[in-house]
């Protein structure tokens, strides 16, 4: 029998941490955030995709960057905040 581990916000993933993309949902602005997806999808953040997080900033934990695939971005909370992630 298999559990499965709920998904969590890539905001929350741990340094150290890898996890497999499940989707990037629109914020709360409608236009932006159809704009935003996009961009985070063009950048990799896109369903089956291994990340991994590599460093917080600081001070505020800020900006954060996160390894997919050979590239490294780096991200804000609010938009990491905006992809689902399943966690290894």
């Amino acid at each position: 029998m298999t559990h499965a581990v709920p998904l969590i916000t890539l905001d929350t993933l741990q340094v150290g941490q890898s996890a497999t993309v499940a989707h990037v949902r629109p914020g709360d602005s409608a236009d932006d955030g159809a704009t935003l997806v996009r961009r985070l999808m063009e950048l990799g953040f896109v369903p089956g995709e291994k990340i991994r997080m590599l460093k917080r900033g600081m001070p505020g934990g800020e900006p954060l960057a996160i390894k997919v695939g050979n590239s490294t971005f780096a991200l804000r909370r609010f938009e990491a905040a905006l992809i689902s992630i399943q966690p290894e």
